[in-house]
Protein backbone atom coordinates (compact mmCIF):
# COMPACT_ATOMS: atom_id res chain seq x y z
CA UNK A 1 0.00 0.00 0.00
CA UNK A 2 2.82 2.27 0.20
CA UNK A 3 4.24 1.44 -2.76
CA UNK A 4 0.88 2.79 -4.40
CA UNK A 5 2.19 6.04 -2.16
CA UNK A 6 5.47 6.03 -3.60
CA UNK A 7 4.42 4.81 -7.28
CA UNK A 8 1.84 7.92 -7.22
CA UNK A 9 5.22 9.95 -6.09
CA UNK A 10 7.04 10.18 -9.61
CA UNK A 11 4.54 12.24 -11.54
CA UNK A 12 3.35 14.38 -7.81
CA UNK A 13 3.81 17.86 -7.88
CA UNK A 14 3.77 20.46 -4.91
CA UNK A 15 -0.26 20.76 -4.03
CA UNK A 16 -1.40 17.56 -5.20
CA UNK A 17 -0.98 14.90 -2.98
CA UNK A 18 -2.98 13.88 0.11
CA UNK A 19 -1.95 10.60 2.00
CA UNK A 20 -5.12 8.76 3.37
CA UNK A 21 -3.26 5.81 4.15
CA UNK A 22 -2.88 4.46 7.40
CA UNK A 23 0.59 5.49 9.78
CA UNK A 24 1.08 3.27 11.98
CA UNK A 25 2.65 0.25 11.58
CA UNK A 26 3.54 -3.05 13.72
CA UNK A 27 3.11 -6.81 13.48
CA UNK A 28 4.53 -6.54 10.01
CA UNK A 29 1.79 -4.21 9.13
CA UNK A 30 -0.13 -0.96 8.41
CA UNK A 31 -2.45 -0.29 11.46
CA UNK A 32 -5.10 2.40 11.27
CA UNK A 33 -5.40 4.43 14.51
CA UNK A 34 -8.13 3.57 16.72
CA UNK A 35 -8.86 7.31 18.43
CA UNK A 36 -9.93 9.16 15.12
CA UNK A 37 -11.80 11.45 17.02
CA UNK A 38 -8.67 12.57 18.25
CA UNK A 39 -7.11 13.10 14.74
CA UNK A 40 -5.01 16.20 13.95
CA UNK A 41 -4.61 17.81 10.84
CA UNK A 42 -1.56 17.15 9.19
CA UNK A 43 -0.18 20.49 6.99
CA UNK A 44 1.59 20.47 3.33
CA UNK A 45 4.26 23.27 4.82
CA UNK A 46 4.53 24.69 1.13
CA UNK A 47 0.71 24.72 0.68
CA UNK A 48 -0.78 25.57 3.72
CA UNK A 49 -2.92 22.46 2.62
CA UNK A 50 -4.08 19.28 4.77
CA UNK A 51 -2.08 16.72 3.39
CA UNK A 52 -3.52 14.10 5.73
CA UNK A 53 -5.35 13.16 9.22
CA UNK A 54 -2.75 11.80 12.18
CA UNK A 55 -4.54 9.86 14.71
CA UNK A 56 -2.05 9.38 18.09
CA UNK A 57 -2.14 6.01 19.53
CA UNK A 58 -2.91 5.72 22.88
CA UNK A 59 -1.80 3.17 26.10
CA UNK A 60 -3.28 -0.15 23.95
CA UNK A 61 -2.28 0.72 21.09
CA UNK A 62 1.12 1.25 21.94
CA UNK A 63 1.27 -1.39 24.63
CA UNK A 64 0.45 -3.80 20.87
CA UNK A 65 2.95 -1.84 19.34
CA UNK A 66 5.92 -2.74 22.08
CA UNK A 67 4.95 -6.12 22.64
CA UNK A 68 5.26 -6.77 18.74
CA UNK A 69 8.57 -5.23 18.70
CA UNK A 70 9.40 -7.41 21.50
CA UNK A 71 8.16 -10.78 19.92
CA UNK A 72 10.73 -9.65 16.78
CA UNK A 73 13.42 -8.96 19.36
CA UNK A 74 13.64 -12.45 20.88
CA UNK A 75 13.69 -13.98 16.98
CA UNK A 76 16.47 -11.21 15.95
CA UNK A 77 18.77 -10.82 18.63
CA UNK A 78 19.41 -14.81 18.12
CA UNK A 79 20.70 -14.39 14.37
CA UNK A 80 24.27 -13.87 14.06
CA UNK A 81 25.66 -10.39 13.32
CA UNK A 82 26.31 -11.56 9.17
CA UNK A 83 22.78 -12.34 9.18
CA UNK A 84 21.60 -9.07 10.40
CA UNK A 85 23.84 -7.37 8.11
CA UNK A 86 22.65 -9.10 4.92
CA UNK A 87 19.19 -7.81 5.38
CA UNK A 88 19.81 -4.25 6.90
CA UNK A 89 21.95 -4.08 3.33
CA UNK A 90 19.01 -5.17 1.41
CA UNK A 91 17.11 -2.21 2.89
CA UNK A 92 19.77 0.14 2.33
CA UNK A 93 19.53 -0.97 -1.72
CA UNK A 94 15.76 -0.78 -1.55
CA UNK A 95 15.98 3.02 -0.38
CA UNK A 96 18.60 3.65 -3.13
CA UNK A 97 16.55 2.48 -5.38
CA UNK A 98 13.30 4.25 -4.21
CA UNK A 99 15.11 7.53 -3.52
CA UNK A 100 13.41 9.93 -5.92
CA UNK A 101 9.89 9.20 -4.64
CA UNK A 102 10.84 9.02 -0.99
CA UNK A 103 12.42 12.12 -1.21
CA UNK A 104 9.26 13.51 -2.61
CA UNK A 105 7.28 12.74 -0.13
CA UNK A 106 9.92 13.88 2.64
CA UNK A 107 9.60 17.49 0.36
CA UNK A 108 5.57 17.39 0.59
CA UNK A 109 5.65 16.23 4.21
CA UNK A 110 8.47 18.70 5.61
CA UNK A 111 8.95 21.60 2.75
CA UNK A 112 12.71 21.52 2.39
CA UNK A 113 14.31 21.45 -1.08
CA UNK A 114 14.14 18.58 -3.22
CA UNK A 115 18.04 19.13 -3.53
CA UNK A 116 18.31 18.61 0.26
CA UNK A 117 15.48 15.76 0.62
CA UNK A 118 18.07 13.64 -1.61
CA UNK A 119 21.02 13.96 0.51
CA UNK A 120 18.85 12.96 3.00
CA UNK A 121 17.73 9.67 1.65
CA UNK A 122 21.13 8.94 0.28
CA UNK A 123 22.10 9.76 3.73
CA UNK A 124 19.30 7.27 5.38
CA UNK A 125 20.71 4.50 2.84
CA UNK A 126 24.50 5.01 3.87
CA UNK A 127 23.93 5.30 7.58
CA UNK A 128 21.65 1.66 7.22
CA UNK A 129 24.96 0.07 4.91
CA UNK A 130 27.73 1.41 7.56
CA UNK A 131 25.85 -0.10 10.69
CA UNK A 132 25.47 -3.11 8.19
CA UNK A 133 28.85 -3.39 8.49
CA UNK A 134 29.28 -2.95 11.95
CA UNK A 135 27.24 -5.82 12.47
CA UNK A 136 29.23 -9.26 12.01
CA UNK A 137 31.84 -7.06 14.12
CA UNK A 138 30.55 -7.04 17.39
CA UNK A 139 32.60 -8.81 19.95
CA UNK A 140 33.68 -9.15 23.15
CA UNK A 141 36.82 -9.67 25.29
CA UNK A 142 39.24 -12.95 26.88
CA UNK A 143 41.01 -12.70 30.28
CA UNK A 144 43.52 -15.20 31.29
CA UNK A 145 42.80 -15.58 35.14
CA UNK A 146 45.19 -17.51 37.47
CA UNK A 147 45.17 -21.26 37.56
CA UNK A 148 43.71 -22.02 34.27
CA UNK A 149 40.52 -19.82 35.13
CA UNK A 150 39.28 -17.31 32.16
CA UNK A 151 36.60 -14.33 31.29
CA UNK A 152 35.01 -12.68 28.61
CA UNK A 153 32.92 -10.55 27.89
CA UNK A 154 29.69 -10.61 25.74
CA UNK A 155 28.37 -7.10 24.19
CA UNK A 156 24.34 -7.79 23.85
CA UNK A 157 21.58 -6.34 22.91
CA UNK A 158 19.38 -4.22 25.27
CA UNK A 159 16.05 -4.87 24.20
CA UNK A 160 13.22 -2.74 22.66
CA UNK A 161 14.62 0.32 22.17
CA UNK A 162 12.18 3.70 21.96
CA UNK A 163 13.17 5.98 19.12
CA UNK A 164 11.65 9.84 18.91
CA UNK A 165 12.09 11.61 15.78
CA UNK A 166 12.20 15.22 15.21
CA UNK A 167 9.89 17.06 12.31
CA UNK A 168 13.33 18.78 10.90
CA UNK A 169 14.90 15.16 8.87
CA UNK A 170 12.02 12.73 9.51
CA UNK A 171 13.14 10.02 7.31
CA UNK A 172 17.11 10.32 7.87
CA UNK A 173 16.36 10.41 12.01
CA UNK A 174 14.36 7.32 11.35
CA UNK A 175 17.27 5.35 10.03
CA UNK A 176 20.03 7.29 12.23
CA UNK A 177 18.32 5.57 15.14
CA UNK A 178 17.10 2.88 14.14
CA UNK A 179 19.85 1.43 12.24
CA UNK A 180 22.88 0.64 14.94
CA UNK A 181 19.67 -0.52 17.00
CA UNK A 182 19.12 -3.40 14.48
CA UNK A 183 22.83 -4.01 13.90
CA UNK A 184 23.11 -4.84 17.78
CA UNK A 185 20.11 -7.06 17.73
CA UNK A 186 17.60 -5.04 19.08
CA UNK A 187 14.18 -4.07 18.25
CA UNK A 188 13.06 -0.15 17.89
CA UNK A 189 9.26 1.23 18.52
CA UNK A 190 9.64 4.59 16.32
CA UNK A 191 7.42 7.95 16.99
CA UNK A 192 7.80 10.44 14.44
CA UNK A 193 7.03 13.77 15.12
CA UNK A 194 3.18 14.28 14.66
CA UNK A 195 4.10 17.20 11.97
CA UNK A 196 5.89 14.95 9.68
CA UNK A 197 4.34 11.52 10.03
CA UNK A 198 4.27 10.40 6.51
CA UNK A 199 7.52 8.56 5.61
CA UNK A 200 8.57 6.80 9.01
CA UNK A 201 6.31 4.52 8.08
CA UNK A 202 7.75 3.75 4.31
CA UNK A 203 10.84 2.95 6.60
CA UNK A 204 9.06 0.32 8.54
CA UNK A 205 7.97 -1.18 4.98
CA UNK A 206 10.91 -0.93 3.77
CA UNK A 207 12.63 -3.13 6.68
CA UNK A 208 9.99 -6.01 6.06
CA UNK A 209 10.57 -6.16 2.54
CA UNK A 210 14.23 -6.45 3.22
CA UNK A 211 13.44 -9.11 5.65
CA UNK A 212 12.89 -8.27 9.30
CA UNK A 213 10.89 -10.45 11.91
CA UNK A 214 7.34 -8.86 11.79
CA UNK A 215 7.71 -5.87 14.54
CA UNK A 216 11.08 -5.45 14.23
CA UNK A 217 10.48 -1.80 13.70
CA UNK A 218 7.59 -0.36 14.29
CA UNK A 219 5.96 3.20 13.62
CA UNK A 220 3.59 4.60 16.44
CA UNK A 221 2.02 8.23 15.39
CA UNK A 222 1.08 10.69 17.93
CA UNK A 223 2.53 13.60 20.69
CA UNK A 224 3.22 14.47 23.89
CA UNK A 225 0.84 11.69 25.61
CA UNK A 226 1.85 8.60 23.01
CA UNK A 227 5.78 9.26 24.10
CA UNK A 228 4.99 9.37 27.62
CA UNK A 229 3.62 6.04 27.16
CA UNK A 230 6.61 4.66 25.31
CA UNK A 231 9.31 6.14 27.76
CA UNK A 232 7.21 4.78 30.56
CA UNK A 233 6.32 1.25 29.44
CA UNK A 234 8.24 -1.18 31.18
CA UNK A 235 8.97 -3.45 28.13
CA UNK A 236 11.35 -0.67 26.67
CA UNK A 237 15.32 -0.75 27.62
CA UNK A 238 16.15 2.57 26.06
CA UNK A 239 14.93 5.79 25.01
CA UNK A 240 16.69 8.05 22.20
CA UNK A 241 15.15 11.37 21.82
CA UNK A 242 16.04 14.03 19.31
CA UNK A 243 14.20 17.73 20.22
CA UNK A 244 13.90 20.61 22.13
CA UNK A 245 15.48 20.54 25.70
CA UNK A 246 12.65 21.03 27.92
CA UNK A 247 10.67 18.25 26.02
CA UNK A 248 14.51 15.76 26.21
CA UNK A 249 14.17 16.68 29.69
CA UNK A 250 11.05 15.18 30.28
CA UNK A 251 11.81 12.13 28.51
CA UNK A 252 14.93 11.78 30.55
CA UNK A 253 12.73 11.93 33.91
CA UNK A 254 10.13 9.27 32.86
CA UNK A 255 12.79 6.95 31.36
CA UNK A 256 14.84 7.50 34.81
CA UNK A 257 11.80 6.10 36.62
CA UNK A 258 12.80 2.43 34.73
CA UNK A 259 16.20 3.38 35.09
CA UNK A 260 16.01 2.84 30.96
CA UNK A 261 19.32 4.13 28.64
CA UNK A 262 18.95 7.68 27.15
CA UNK A 263 20.32 9.33 24.29
CA UNK A 264 19.39 13.19 24.14
CA UNK A 265 19.87 15.33 21.20
CA UNK A 266 18.53 18.97 22.13
CA UNK A 267 18.71 21.89 21.04
CA UNK A 268 21.51 24.61 20.11
CA UNK A 269 23.73 27.44 19.93
CA UNK A 270 26.71 27.16 18.01
CA UNK A 271 29.24 29.89 17.48
CA UNK A 272 31.09 30.03 13.85
CA UNK A 273 33.91 32.03 14.48
CA UNK A 274 35.15 33.70 11.17
CA UNK A 275 38.97 35.20 11.90
CA UNK A 276 40.57 37.44 9.23
CA UNK A 277 43.25 35.41 8.31
CA UNK A 278 40.44 33.25 6.32
CA UNK A 279 39.59 32.46 3.13
CA UNK A 280 36.30 34.83 2.77
CA UNK A 281 34.63 33.08 -0.36
CA UNK A 282 34.72 29.74 2.17
CA UNK A 283 33.97 31.71 4.78
CA UNK A 284 30.88 33.39 3.45
CA UNK A 285 29.79 29.78 1.79
CA UNK A 286 30.65 28.25 5.04
CA UNK A 287 27.98 30.73 7.31
CA UNK A 288 25.68 29.99 4.76
CA UNK A 289 25.58 26.44 5.18
CA UNK A 290 25.73 27.04 9.07
CA UNK A 291 22.43 28.82 8.83
CA UNK A 292 19.85 28.13 5.95
CA UNK A 293 19.31 24.77 5.26
CA UNK A 294 16.21 23.44 5.51
CA UNK A 295 14.88 26.87 5.86
CA UNK A 296 17.47 26.87 9.30
CA UNK A 297 15.77 24.43 11.05
CA UNK A 298 18.61 22.66 12.28
CA UNK A 299 19.36 22.06 15.71
CA UNK A 300 23.38 22.08 15.06
CA UNK A 301 23.51 25.69 12.83
CA UNK A 302 25.94 28.18 13.77
CA UNK A 303 23.67 31.03 14.25
CA UNK A 304 26.18 32.89 16.23
CA UNK A 305 28.52 34.24 13.82
CA UNK A 306 31.50 35.91 15.15
CA UNK A 307 33.57 37.80 12.48
CA UNK A 308 36.74 39.31 13.08
CA UNK A 309 35.87 43.44 13.16
CA UNK A 310 39.01 44.25 10.63
CA UNK A 311 36.77 41.68 7.81
CA UNK A 312 33.18 41.97 8.96
CA UNK A 313 32.99 45.02 6.39
CA UNK A 314 33.49 42.76 3.80
CA UNK A 315 32.05 39.98 5.10
CA UNK A 316 28.57 41.76 5.79
CA UNK A 317 28.22 42.95 2.18
CA UNK A 318 29.06 39.48 0.66
CA UNK A 319 26.72 37.39 2.87
CA UNK A 320 24.05 40.10 2.25
CA UNK A 321 24.46 39.55 -1.43
CA UNK A 322 24.64 35.91 -1.09
CA UNK A 323 21.29 35.45 0.92
CA UNK A 324 19.25 37.79 -1.46
CA UNK A 325 19.92 35.70 -4.30
CA UNK A 326 18.83 32.32 -2.18
CA UNK A 327 15.50 31.27 -4.19
CA UNK A 328 12.96 30.70 -1.89
CA UNK A 329 9.67 29.03 -3.55
CA UNK A 330 8.28 25.52 -5.08
CA UNK A 331 10.58 22.42 -2.83
CA UNK A 332 9.75 20.23 -5.46
CA UNK A 333 11.46 22.33 -8.27
CA UNK A 334 15.16 21.60 -8.78
CA UNK A 335 16.18 25.55 -8.74
CA UNK A 336 14.95 26.15 -4.99
CA UNK A 337 17.15 26.43 -2.27
CA UNK A 338 15.26 27.08 0.39
CA UNK A 339 11.35 25.94 0.89
CA UNK A 340 8.88 26.68 3.58
CA UNK A 341 9.12 26.21 7.27
CA UNK A 342 7.46 23.43 8.96
CA UNK A 343 3.94 25.48 10.27
CA UNK A 344 2.43 28.33 10.01
CA UNK A 345 2.70 29.03 14.07
CA UNK A 346 6.62 28.33 13.84
CA UNK A 347 6.54 30.80 11.29
CA UNK A 348 5.23 33.77 13.04
CA UNK A 349 7.91 32.74 15.86
CA UNK A 350 10.37 32.74 13.68
CA UNK A 351 9.37 36.12 12.88
CA UNK A 352 8.90 37.25 16.02
CA UNK A 353 12.31 36.34 16.83
CA UNK A 354 13.37 39.44 13.98
CA UNK A 355 11.27 41.90 15.24
CA UNK A 356 12.25 41.34 18.85
CA UNK A 357 15.52 42.18 17.39
CA UNK A 358 15.27 45.16 15.73
CA UNK A 359 13.71 45.88 19.52
CA UNK A 360 16.84 45.47 20.92
CA UNK A 361 18.83 47.29 18.38
CA UNK A 362 19.25 45.05 15.71
CA UNK A 363 19.72 45.65 12.32
CA UNK A 364 18.04 43.83 9.54
CA UNK A 365 20.39 43.55 6.36
CA UNK A 366 18.18 41.69 3.93
CA UNK A 367 14.89 39.18 4.97
CA UNK A 368 13.30 38.56 7.77
CA UNK A 369 9.80 39.06 6.09
CA UNK A 370 6.78 36.62 5.17
CA UNK A 371 7.82 35.59 1.30
CA UNK A 372 4.54 34.83 -0.64
CA UNK A 373 5.73 33.18 -3.80
CA UNK A 374 4.19 34.20 -7.01
CA UNK A 375 2.71 30.75 -7.95
CA UNK A 376 -0.80 31.11 -6.62
CA UNK A 377 -1.12 27.57 -5.00
CA UNK A 378 2.12 28.64 -2.55
CA UNK A 379 -0.06 31.81 -1.30
CA UNK A 380 -0.97 29.77 1.72
CA UNK A 381 2.58 28.66 2.42
CA UNK A 382 4.80 29.19 5.19
CA UNK A 383 7.68 30.99 3.81
CA UNK A 384 10.03 33.55 4.53
CA UNK A 385 12.76 35.61 3.20
CA UNK A 386 16.22 34.38 5.03
CA UNK A 387 17.49 37.18 6.99
CA UNK A 388 20.83 38.98 8.22
CA UNK A 389 20.76 40.75 11.49
CA UNK A 390 23.51 43.13 12.10
CA UNK A 391 24.47 45.28 14.92
CA UNK A 392 23.97 42.38 17.28
CA UNK A 393 25.33 42.32 21.31
CA UNK A 394 25.61 38.73 23.36
CA UNK A 395 22.84 40.34 25.35
CA UNK A 396 20.33 39.92 22.56
CA UNK A 397 17.36 37.46 22.85
CA UNK A 398 18.29 36.68 19.59
CA UNK A 399 21.80 35.68 20.21
CA UNK A 400 20.53 33.77 23.30
CA UNK A 401 17.90 31.89 22.19
CA UNK A 402 17.37 29.10 19.39
CA UNK A 403 15.08 30.75 16.40
CA UNK A 404 15.26 27.71 14.63
CA UNK A 405 14.39 29.56 11.24
CA UNK A 406 16.71 31.44 9.00
CA UNK A 407 17.97 33.82 10.65
CA UNK A 408 21.40 34.32 10.97
CA UNK A 409 22.96 37.04 13.82
CA UNK A 410 26.19 38.44 12.87
CA UNK A 411 28.69 39.87 15.92
CA UNK A 412 31.89 41.08 15.66
CA UNK A 413 35.09 40.36 17.58
CA UNK A 414 38.37 41.70 18.37
CA UNK A 415 40.59 38.96 20.42
CA UNK A 416 41.29 35.15 20.20
CA UNK A 417 40.58 34.75 24.06
CA UNK A 418 37.26 36.99 23.78
CA UNK A 419 35.76 34.85 20.90
CA UNK A 420 36.00 31.69 22.76
CA UNK A 421 35.13 32.79 26.31
CA UNK A 422 31.62 34.79 24.27
CA UNK A 423 31.15 31.92 22.24
CA UNK A 424 31.32 29.66 25.19
CA UNK A 425 29.20 30.99 27.44
CA UNK A 426 26.01 29.51 26.55
CA UNK A 427 24.17 26.60 28.18
CA UNK A 428 24.11 24.76 24.95
CA UNK A 429 26.95 23.05 23.43
CA UNK A 430 25.79 20.93 19.91
CA UNK A 431 28.43 22.15 17.71
CA UNK A 432 30.82 25.40 16.64
CA UNK A 433 32.53 26.35 13.89
CA UNK A 434 36.40 28.12 12.97
CA UNK A 435 37.40 29.49 9.78
CA UNK A 436 41.49 30.67 9.31
CA UNK A 437 44.15 29.27 7.65
CA UNK A 438 46.12 28.90 11.09
CA UNK A 439 46.34 24.91 11.45
CA UNK A 440 47.74 25.56 14.97
CA UNK A 441 45.05 28.16 15.89
CA UNK A 442 42.50 26.09 14.34
CA UNK A 443 42.88 23.27 16.60
CA UNK A 444 43.80 25.35 19.28
CA UNK A 445 40.35 26.92 19.22
CA UNK A 446 38.68 23.80 18.46
CA UNK A 447 39.94 22.21 21.60
CA UNK A 448 38.60 25.19 23.69
CA UNK A 449 35.01 25.16 22.16
CA UNK A 450 32.52 23.82 24.68
CA UNK A 451 30.30 21.69 22.09
CA UNK A 452 30.21 17.98 20.65
CA UNK A 453 31.27 19.01 17.26
CA UNK A 454 33.50 21.62 15.55
CA UNK A 455 34.24 22.13 12.06
CA UNK A 456 37.14 23.60 10.50
CA UNK A 457 36.94 25.56 7.58
CA UNK A 458 33.36 24.30 7.11
CA UNK A 459 30.04 23.85 8.61
CA UNK A 460 27.14 20.87 8.72
CA UNK A 461 28.95 18.13 7.63
CA UNK A 462 28.05 14.92 8.81
CA UNK A 463 29.35 11.91 7.52
CA UNK A 464 27.68 8.64 9.42
CA UNK A 465 30.82 7.57 10.44
CA UNK A 466 31.40 10.48 12.92
CA UNK A 467 30.00 10.45 15.81
CA UNK A 468 27.35 13.43 16.61
CA UNK A 469 25.92 14.90 19.80
CA UNK A 470 26.33 17.48 22.51
CA UNK A 471 27.63 19.00 25.40
CA UNK A 472 26.19 20.77 28.37
CA UNK A 473 22.42 21.26 27.87
CA UNK A 474 22.63 19.76 24.51
CA UNK A 475 22.31 16.54 26.00
CA UNK A 476 24.57 13.61 25.76
CA UNK A 477 25.02 10.25 24.14
CA UNK A 478 26.11 9.82 20.37
CA UNK A 479 24.69 8.88 17.11
CA UNK A 480 26.73 7.64 14.11
CA UNK A 481 30.28 6.41 14.35
CA UNK A 482 31.44 3.33 16.30
CA UNK A 483 30.89 4.23 19.22
CA UNK A 484 27.17 4.52 18.57
CA UNK A 485 27.07 0.79 19.15
CA UNK A 486 27.87 1.12 22.71
CA UNK A 487 24.91 3.22 23.37
CA UNK A 488 22.78 0.34 21.55
CA UNK A 489 24.03 -2.90 23.83
CA UNK A 490 25.31 -3.69 26.85
CA UNK A 491 28.42 -5.43 28.28
CA UNK A 492 28.01 -9.13 30.23
CA UNK A 493 30.90 -10.49 31.96
CA UNK A 494 31.25 -14.61 31.99
CA UNK A 495 34.00 -15.71 34.55
CA UNK A 496 34.90 -19.43 33.98
CA UNK A 497 36.39 -21.57 36.85
CA UNK A 498 38.85 -25.05 35.39
CA UNK A 499 39.58 -26.26 38.84
CA UNK A 500 37.80 -26.23 42.12
CA UNK A 501 35.90 -23.92 44.03
CA UNK A 502 38.49 -23.10 47.13
CA UNK A 503 36.78 -23.05 50.31
CA UNK A 504 36.81 -20.50 52.88
CA UNK A 505 34.30 -21.73 55.58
Amino acid sequence: MSLATLDSMGGASTGSVTVTEQLNFWAGRRVGGRNSEHAEPVFEPATGRVLCQMVPCGAEEVDEAIMSAHAAYVQWSKKAGTERARVMLEAARIIRERREKIAKLEVINNGKSITEALVDIDVSWQCIEYYAGLAGTLAGQHFQLPGGAFAYTRREPLGVCVGIGAWNYPFQIAAWKSAPALACGNAMVFKPSPFTPVTAVILAEIYKEAGVPDGLFCVVQGGAETGSLLCNHPKVAKVSFTGSVPTGKKVMEMSAKGVKQVTLELGGKSPLIIFKDCDLENAVKGALMANFLTQGQVCCNGTRVFVHKDILPQFLEEVVKRTKAIAVGDPLLDSTRMGALITKPHLEKVLGFVSQAKKEGGRVLCGGEPFVPSDPKLKGGYFMSPCILDNCRDDMTCVKEEIFGPVMSVLPFDTEEEVIRRANNTTFGLASGVFTRDISRAHRVAASLEAGTCFINNYNISPVEVPFGGYKMSGFGRENGQVTIEYYSQLKTVVVETGDVENYF
